[in-house]
């Protein structure tokens, strides 16, 4: 694991695999845990790089407000440090936000950019209420991880894992204070100006089933970046785990 300081936050980072460099950014949650599914798969061609920024439980700062910026910068920062040239980004939920912002504003660290189930900011009272309650239930830990989980997971999903691996998922969505500060960063952020300046090319994937962004938030998302090209994989939220093989695959021919 290696580690940069950027600015008062220490953001670690992991490298596995050899190749061009793919660079995984997670969202709202735990942290770079969340590409354990797939990040082996890509290391079978790519220099894969998952960085832990501001508000997962790996990574350490003064706790501050989180901003669209400060997470750019050190997403920014880490890329730098690999100093390997331009990189292909992906990002999920919150990090879809974060690799979009960067493509706009450091054109010359993205080759390519893969926001997934993710959006722009606001506009939609779906998503604004859903994050309204699931930051509301954080005085109520078991509440919070149930919550989140139903927020996170498809019916046919949850349904297909049983009770022993439903309850083990639940245990692992428990609130702490990171939780708090990327819920009220969601709720405030607004990216909708930066898409357009996106030159890299992109890719971006909806969730046909999403109960946290409900899909049409990707789908305008990928109308506002220019030539972008758009795939929607029947999952909710958290692509990678309900479709780890076809989530690859779609990201592996893209980027080729």
């Amino acid at each position: 694991m290696r580690e940069i300081a950027v600015g008062a936050a220490h953001v670690p980072y992991r490298v596995l695999g050899a190749g061009r460099p793919l660079v995984l950014v997670h969202g709202a949650g735990a942290g770079a845990r969340a590409w354990d599914g797939v990040a082996d798969a890509f290391a079978n061609s790519n220099t894969v790089v998952v960085p832990n920024l501001s508000g997962s439980d790996a990574a350490r700062d003064d706790g501050r407000e989180l901003t669209v910026d400060i997470l750019t910068e050190q997403l920014a920062a880490v890329v730098t440090d690999l100093d390997a040239g331009p990189v292909d980004l992906v990002g999920h939920s919150l990090g879809g936000v974060v690799v979009s912002a960067l493509a706009a504003s450091r054109p010359d660290l993205v080759r390519a950019v893969v926001p997934v189930a993710t959006f722009a900011g606001p506009g939609d009272e779906y998503v604004r209420n859903s994050l309204t309650v699931w930051r509301d239930l954080l005085c109520d830990a078991d509440t919070f991880a149930r919550y989140s989980m139903l927020l996170a997971f498809s019916r046919a999903h949850l349904r297909s894992l049983g009770y022993d691996a439903v309850e083990e998922l639940a245990a692992a969505f428990r609130p702490n204070e990171g939780r708090r500060r990327q819920i009220e960063l969601a709720l405030r952020l607004d990216i909708r100006d930066l898409l357009p300046r996106i030159e890299a090319r992109a890719l971006v994937i909806g969730a046909a089933h999403d109960a946290f962004l409900p899909v049409e938030n990707a789908r305008e998302l990928a109308a506002a970046i220019p030539g972008a090209a758009y795939e929607e994989v029947d999952t909710g939220h958290v692509v990678m785990a309900e479709q780890p093989r076809e989530f690859v695959k779609l990201i592996r021919d893209f980027l080729a």
